[in-house]
């Protein structure tokens, strides 16, 4: 059995399974009536944030120090809606209308457009969410979110190329590295037990999901890839650690803007001091699948270290 027919076969079964595993299927009432809220229970944990042991944060009233764990749970659903919005299903809607050759199967197709659809339910899940909290916490005004780091670095990068085809592809490997890795973005939280209950069961929820979509996007980059150029192989190869970066990385951007917004006193230099620190600069260190990936198509590229602080 080939390769291609090896990849068929995995994407006929994931398929197939779709109408009973889609979480938009089995879990459309959860969001419907949200859980209790304790308002004493943070909304996101602390141990994730960059500065979660500079002193003029713990220093911070404990007031404003739970402020900032309610936007960054905020900003955590804005990054899932970014890859999922600009990201991900800008480059599912190409793979589904032949932009790239060697998409044209119907088990490609069907796949990727069943992961388009879940991916709409998930921006709605997260939305859901958002509202959820903003209105328990009684938010008013909020911070300006830059668009995620993920996304503002693939824009980047398809700045400094001239050809379609390579902002294409520039797009295809984000998305590759996003869905591959997505679930270890999810389970920073999936299975906290420290956090409202809600805000652990969104992304456990989603990650169900992701689980297929790893495995879709795996055969179908793998597909893809057979069917590239030299030169693409090769670009697709030197951007999958970029993309990596851009997944992996705490949004620095963003993190002064919240604490400025909570009324914490140094917010510039706190960050500034967390940045200097290369322990504090990735949020998801595990990329396992991402390397699985690169051996499965014979790509030679190192993208992290054992401990996972390096890139």
């Amino acid at each position: 059995m080939t390769d291609t027919e090896i990849g068929a076969d995995m994407l006929r079964r994931l398929s197939a399974a779709w109408p009973r595993r889609a979480t938009i299927r089995s879990h459309m009432d959860v969001l419907a009536a949200p859980r209790e809220h304790d308002p004493h229970v943070p909304d996101y944990p602390v141990k994730f944030l960059p500065f979660a042991e500079h002193p003029d944060f713990v220093d911070a009233p404990f007031e404003k120090r739970q402020a900032v764990l309610t936007h960054a749970w905020l900003m955590y659903n804005a990054r899932v809606i970014t890859a999922e919005e600009q990201i991900a299903n800008p480059t599912f809607a190409k793979i589904v209308h032949g932009v790239f050759p060697g998409s044209d199967r119907i088990e490609v197709k069907q796949a990727v457009q069943q992961a388009h659809v879940d991916e709409t339910w998930h921006t709605y899940m997260h939305m859901m969410a958002m509202h959820h909290t903003r209105e328990v916490r009684e938010l008013g005004c909020e911070p300006v979110y830059p668009h995620a780091v993920t996304y503002r670095d693939l824009v980047a990068e398809q700045e400094k190329v001239s050809d379609g085809w390579h902002r294409d592809l520039l797009a295809l490997v984000w998305t590759t590295v996003t869905e591959v890795s997505v679930n270890a973005y999810l389970e920073l939280l999936s299975r906290d037990e420290t956090i409202q209950p809600m805000h652990a069961l969104v992304p456990r929820l989603h990650a169900r999901d992701e689980a297929a979509h790893g495995s879709v996007m795996v055969e179908v980059a793998r597909e893809l890839y057979a069917h590239m150029s030299p030169v693409q192989q090769r670009s697709f190869g030197q951007a999958l650690p970029k993309a990596v970066r851009a997944f992996a990385a705490q949004d620095y951007e963003a993190w002064p803007r919240i604490l400025q917004h909570v009324g914490i006193k140094q917010a510039t230099d706190i960050v500034e001091d967390c940045k200097r620190d290369s322990g504090n600069s990735l949020l998801v260190r595990d990329f396992s699948g991402v390397e699985r990936l690169a051996r499965e198509m014979d790509i030679d590229v190192a993208l992290v270290s054992p401990t996972g602080t390096e890139i």
